[in-house]
Formats: C-alpha cells, sequence, structure tokens
C-alpha cells in the first residue's frame, strides 16, 4: 500500500516558485555583497590616492617657504601653486580631485624646473634636496596608488557590465565609476634640446 500522496499540480508548481525564488535570492544577495566590496575598494584606493597626495601637497609650503627668499621675483610660479593648492583643497569629488591634482603637479613640476636650471646654488642647498627628494618620492607613490586605483575601478566597473550582474547592478542604481584621466597636456611630447 502507497502511503505517500500524490501531489497536486498546485503544490509542484509552489514548491518551483519557491525554491527559484530561494535560488533568485541567494544569487542576488551575492551580488549585492559582491559588489558592495568592490565599491568599497574602489573608495579605499581613492583614499590611499588622496593620502599621499595629501602628503605631497603638506610638502609643498615647505619647498615654497625654503625657496621664496631667494626667488623673489618669480611670483608667478608661487601664484600658480598657491591657487592649484586651494583648488585640490575646495575639490568635493574623484573627478575634481584629480584634476586639481593635476594643476599641483604641473605649478610644482615648473617650481622644481626653475630651481634646477635657474638657481644652481639654491638646487644644491641640503634643505632643499632633502624637500626635492621627498617631493619626488611622493609623485612615485602617487603614481602607484592610481595605479592600484584603476586597477579596483576596472574591477568595479567590469562587474558592474557583466551578466547577469547588469542586471542587478541597474535594479540597484549602480553607477560605473570614474577612471582616472590624465592630464590631455600629457599626451604631447616633450621637446628636449640638449644643443646648449
Amino acid at each position: 500500500m502507497n502511503t505517500m500522496k500524490k501531489l497536486s499540480p498546485t503544490a509542484i508548481t509552489a514548491i518551483i516558485i519557491g525554491v527559484v525564488a530561494v535560488i533568485v535570492a541567494i544569487f542576488s544577495i551575492s551580488t549585492y555583497n559582491d559588489l558592495a566590496k568592490q565599491d568599497q575598494a574602489v573608495k579605499a584606493k581613492w583614499s590611499q590616492v588622496e593620502n599621499v597626495m595629501q602628503r605631497r601637497a603638506d610638502l609643498i609650503p615647505n619647498l615654497t617657504a625654503a625657496v621664496k627668499g631667494s626667488m623673489s621675483h618669480e611670483t608667478k610660479i608661487f601664484d600658480d601653486i598657491a591657487k592649484a593648492r586651494q583648488n585640490y583643497y575646495n575639490a568635493d569629488s574623484t573627478t575634481a580631485k584629480a584634476s586639481a591634482d593635476n594643476e599641483v603637479n604641473k605649478s610644482v613640476g615648473t617650481l622644481l624646473n626653475v630651481i634646477s636650471e635657474s638657481y644652481p646654488t639654491l638646487a644644491s642647498n641640503d634643505n632643499v634636496k632633502t624637500l626635492m627628494t621627498q617631493l619626488e618620492g611622493s609623485e612615485n607613490r602617487i603614481s602607484v596608488e592610481r595605479k592600484r586605483y584603476i586597477e579596483a575601478v576596472q574591477d568595479y566597473n567590469s562587474s558592474l557590465v557583466t551578466f547577469p550582474r547588469n542586471l542587478f547592478a541597474n535594479l540597484m542604481g549602480l553607477k560605473e565609476k570614474p577612471e582616472f584621466k590624465a592630464d590631455p597636456e600629457a599626451y604631447n611630447v616633450p621637446k628636449v634640446d640638449l644643443s646648449e
């Protein structure tokens, strides 16, 4: 004698719907958690970029103070540095910070070039040398951290556009993160004249 009851078609449908709903829920939670972790990784990488940019920004006043007295007629350079630093501190988004950082980089680069080329005695001063070395180290750190940020953004953005995650990303309103863009002037090949 068979003691098992035969399930009705309605019960079978309900079980199938329930199993599918559980699978979809698990997949949705897993996808959301993965995207949330990647989002946090991108934010952490950008924070580290800001950290090393801040280190450089903190060194700039020391360098300018060390050389300003000897370079008093170079006021445009110092004004450009001050303006660039102010724009950096006022920037309120990743894109604005990156753009302002390009300004800081250009203005400090100009200062370092002028010191090296026009003020060899000043460039040989131990304090100035130390500050210039620290700025160079900061530039290297910024480059490394930008690379890490770019990689984290690439991973996150790739996850957002990959099927079926893109469906959930759209439902959750997640958007791609901005990539770090080089200053358009970086594409121009610098002219080097060693004939002098």
